[in-house]
């Protein structure tokens, strides 16, 4: 059944002020490629972007920023609308932006009252999708909402928790849906089943209910796998005795082909790093003692372990996969992170490093001095090389090959932990955001636009 959920589309202002513009952005290049960002990942689900002609300096120049609310959510983007998710004071928000000025078109509201049990923010993690005319978000406590991209208005609504039992988790619900087709594709995990549900993208209606496994913080992934399009789901949250893995479905109607166990043995642990589609094989890794392994889909839809490692284990970033190499951030904690490079034909690190570096601030006028890292970071592909968003807000280009890591340029945007959302890239834009205060200069969490073209 349909849940109209209490909420409502206000005019830009309502939940908080302007955005603070700083300069209009350079000119594209007549024949710089660009893209919207519709989605978590960008618009290959992959974090790799097709976009050029930008530039190496950094920091880019500040274009605007908008003090925020709470959340680990990434904007989406398509044309001129930019649908952002956050949480101000005890309401989640969704609004409309222009993403050159920041301006605010609307928000559309409602309550909530999701507190998260081991002390981190208590805003949205799973990130807005844009689909034509309509956007779709869903909240901490699992309110799923259809808006209307142009006016906020709601087409359709579902709750989660309510209606199929949908589990908090540990740190609420987080997986980003995908729109494939007419359908959104939503890793709702429900107690018992279903762990896949797919909603009409029109009317909100259940098409299909798939597998039972728990919810995970990896998101659904489209591919296409021996010429057929299938979804891949990466399953597995909060369970005992700990349960998930990869489930490959097909996009019509459900139907499982393959569900391969993967998951830590750890009470508390996660599945969060999205999967990994290439050349028919599909790449999961996890923290928490899982690692990383790689599976070739045959012919007939079953699969098989091509290998297995413990020197790869990702906590939340995604690997990116370039030329039968990945490129990723190992390990769970801040003091044990390093970025890595496997060789996907036999699981083998070609080469690790933990980039470090003597940072000099100002500190209650006073000049102090650190050693800093990127921890646990995380990678976007684009022109040729990588952009690297470190945890403690520093962001960096890296030229990395099966060769090594070399740094290009780097610069600390924010001294401000938690900086865990992958970047967003849109018509040579970088959208990045600021999750906690900044302990040097006391800025609030905000959403920043920064001009990245050439």
């Amino acid at each position: 059944m349909l849940q109209s959920l209490a909420g409502q589309a206000l005019f830009a202002g309502a939940v908080r002020g302007q955005p603070s513009s700083t300069a209009a952005p350079r000119p594209l290049a007549s024949d710089a490629i660009t893209h919207d960002w519709p989605s978590f990942l960008g618009p290959s689900h992959n974090a790799v972007s097709t976009e050029t002609h930008l530039t190496r300096e950094l920091p880019p120049p500040l274009v605007w920023e908008l003090e925020k609310g709470t959340g680990y959510t990434s904007p989406a983007i398509a044309g001129e609308d930019l649908v952002f998710f956050h949480r101000v004071g005890d309401q989640e928000v969704v609004e409309n932006l222009h993403p050159e000025t920041g301006e605010s078109k609307w928000q559309f509201r409602y309550a909530t009252a999701y507190r998260d049990r081991y002390g981190y923010n208590n805003g949205p993690r799973s990130s807005p999708v844009i689909d034509g005319t309509r956007t779709f978000v869903i909240g901490a406590e699992g309110r799923l909402h259809c808006l209307e991209v142009a006016s906020g208005e709601v087409v359709w609504s579902r709750d989660l928790r309510a209606e199929y039992d949908a589990r908090q988790d540990f740190f609420g619900i987080a997986s980003t849906p995908l729109v494939h087709g007419n359908h959104l594709i939503v890793n709702v995990g429900a107690s018992g089943g279903p762990c896949v549900v797919a909603f009409d993208t029109t009317t909100g209606t259940e098409a299909w209910r798939a597998g039972e496994w728990g919810p995970s913080y990896a998101s659904p992934v489209p591919a296409v796998l021996h010429g057929r399009p299938r979804i891949i789901v990466f399953a597995g949250g909060e369970s005992n005795p700990p349960n998930g893995g990869v489930l490959s479905l097909r996009p019509d109607d459900g139907t499982i082909d393959f569900a391969f166990p993967f998951r830590s043995r750890t009470y508390e642990s996660v599945n969060a790093s999205c999967p990994v589609v290439f050349d028919d094989k599909v790449f999961v890794s996890a923290s928490y003692r899982a690692g990383g392994t790689l599976l070739r889909v045959l012919q007939d839809f079953t699969y098989e372990v091509l290998w297995t490692t413990q020197e790869f284990a990702l906590h939340f970033n995604t690997a990116i996969h370039q030329d039968g190499y990945l490129y990723g951030y190992d390990g769970r904690n801040q003091g044990d992170a390093s970025l890595a490079c496997v060789d996907v034909s036999d699981g083998r690190v070609v080469w690790r490093e933990a980039p470090q570096w003597t940072e000099t601030f100002d500190q209650g006028g006073r000049e102090r001095q650190a050693i800093l890292s990127t921890a646990r970071g995380s990678l976007l592909a684009v022109d040729g090389q990588f952009l690297a968003l470190g945890e403690l807000g520093h962001l960096l280009w890296l030229d990395l090959t099966p060769d090594g890591y070399q740094q290009v340029s780097r610069a600390w945007l924010a001294a401000a932990q938690e900086s865990w959302t992958l970047p967003v890239l849109s018509r040579g834009l970088l959208y990045v955001m600021q999750n906690t205060r900044d302990i040097l200069t006391g800025a609030t969490p905000r959403l920043r636009c920064y001009d990245l073209r050439a």
